[in-house]
């Protein structure tokens, strides 16, 4: 039998959830087979799409993969979902809304929990994004929690950032400024047919003419109602001409240099932490460390610089 590793570069379904799943869990098989599958990885467009909670996330990425399965393409969606602070688990209501897709074997869903990271985002999410890529998914799309200022992080895994909002969010210009919208590659207006839909793409012309530098490129900002598919096709558009784009400036070569860069710190940070807390003789030290910071007999600084001087030496 094949090894796994070789399973996903054949695309096949089953050994990508599987792999997925070892990658999770921080599992050795994992990072022995992610060393197999980098050398096939870095041909995927890879599309963020965040914004707020409620803003239709979900059925526009939904929609948009099927625009590009009519073009022949195949997609990988990551749907990032809050994990519970108090069990640990997460509703995974993204794969629930996607059902629909769920039945096309040239798209494979993953939907993850945060497991309390910031960000919007997942520690493995950079392997997933690998492991999908090297299975010869064509287009990758990573839909973040929806969590406002920490949304921030898409922009280390994604060549294309799309920013989803929506009319009626209240205090619309508030929205802008505490929100994410330096970030955007492309904006999107979503539920264009509700009322305030002149007043949020008035708002965002005047931001996008505010931040615009002479001679740049100005951001698109596209009008959709995702539901009934309206405005799909011009999002599609958008964003292969923005990776054109990229293409044209060595930018997305950049971004690639980027999201490795990203990876290998969360590579790093990841055995760190398990170098910490798994080993039984730093899991002591640590409560006995902890006993002094409660007792004033130390501080939190000095102790994690001990800590780290036994680790690092």
């Amino acid at each position: 039998m094949k090894d796994l590793g070789q399973r996903v570069l054949d695309g096949e379904q089953r050994a990508i959830a599987k792999m997925i799943t070892l990658s999770e869990n921080n599992s050795p098989e994992a990072a022995r087979e992610m060393k197999v599958l980098h050398p096939a990885s870095g041909r995927a467009q890879i599309i963020g799409i965040t914004g707020v909670m409620g803003a239709g996330k979900s059925t526009l990425v939904s929609e948009l993969a099927m625009e590009y399965r009519k073009m022949g393409k195949t997609v990988g969606i990551i749907a990032i979902d809050p994990t519970s602070p108090f069990t640990g688990g997460a509703l995974l209501g993204d794969r629930i809304r996607m059902t629909k897709l769920t039945e096309d074997e040239g798209i494979f869903i993953r939907s993850m929990g945060t497991r309390g990271m910031l960000g919007g985002l997942t520690s493995a999410v950079y392997d997933v994004v690998e492991i999908m890529d090297a299975a010869g998914k064509d287009i990758i799309m990573v839909e973040t929690v929806g969590v406002g200022q920490a949304e921030v992080d898409i922009i280390k895994i994604a060549d294309t950032t799309v920013v989803v909002l929506v009319p009626g969010l209240g205090d619309s210009i508030q929205a802008i400024k505490a929100g994410i919208m330096e970030i955007a590659d492309i904006y999107v207006v979503n539920k264009a047919d509700r009322p305030g839909f002149d007043r949020i793409m008035a708002e965002i012309e005047s931001l996008v003419d505010l931040t615009t530098e002479a001679g740049k490129r100005s951001i698109p900002i596209i009008p959709t109602v995702a539901k009934t598919g309206e405005g799909i096709a011009e999002l599609r558009a958008s964003v292969d001409e923005h990776l054109e784009l990229l293409n044209g400036t060595n930018e997305f070569q950049a971004n690639r240099r980027r999201r490795y860069e990203a990876e290998l710190i969360e590579i790093i940070r990841k055995r760190l932490m398990n170098l910490i807390f798994d080993e039984s003789i730093f899991k002591e030290r640590i409560e006995g460390l902890i006993d002094q910071i409660e007792a004033k007999e130390k501080d939190p600084y000095s102790a994690a610089e001990e800590i780290l001087s036994q680790v690092l030496k």
